[in-house]
């Protein structure tokens, strides 16, 4: 049972930020510290990736365990109130992503998750990060592989 009101919970889901959060000012930071210069939010990509960088051809997404539901994560939590809304949610979600990294990968586009769990410490941050630019095939041989049925780039455990 949800401990808000309707009006309230309503409230607080409409402040989520889709852009500039936390796990992403930390991906930012910690690319930058790394030396590498991106692009954000890029209007011209398909699904305006939160992170682009264009000299190796990588758009990078950092998604919110939560809302993308991160397979296997606590964080991936599904609300006991209304169901079906959060499932048909969820699914559209899951959609969307897989459509968007299909897109950018015809485009000769390499992509890559991070997830909001993964940029809580700084070394797992890091070898999340590296794992996104280990690949050395040309970007539209990139390799596309499931993780946890998700479309994306495995970084080891999932």
């Amino acid at each position: 049972m949800d401990k808000l009101t309707p009006e309230r919970r309503s409230e607080v889901m409409s402040r989520v930020k889709g852009t500039h959060t936390t796990p992403e000012l930390r991906v930012r930071r910690a690319l930058h510290a790394m030396g590498y210069r991106f692009r954000l939010h890029r209007k011209d990509l398909p699904g305006k990736p939160d992170i682009v960088l264009p000299k190796h051809r990588l758009c990078l997404f950092v998604h919110g365990c939560f809302w993308h539901q991160h397979e296997g994560c606590k964080r991936a939590t599904f609300p006991e109130t209304n169901r079906e809304f959060w499932a048909k949610k969820f699914e559209q979600n899951r959609s969307r992503d897989d459509s968007i990294t299909s897109a950018l990968i015809e485009q000769g586009w390499r992509v890559c998750v991070i997830w909001e769990c993964r940029t809580k410490d700084e070394n797992t941050l890091s070898a999340a990060i590296t794992g996104c630019f280990v690949r050395t095939e040309p970007a539209r041989d990139f390799a596309v592989v499931r993780c946890g049925g998700r479309l994306g780039v495995n970084h080891g455990s999932c």
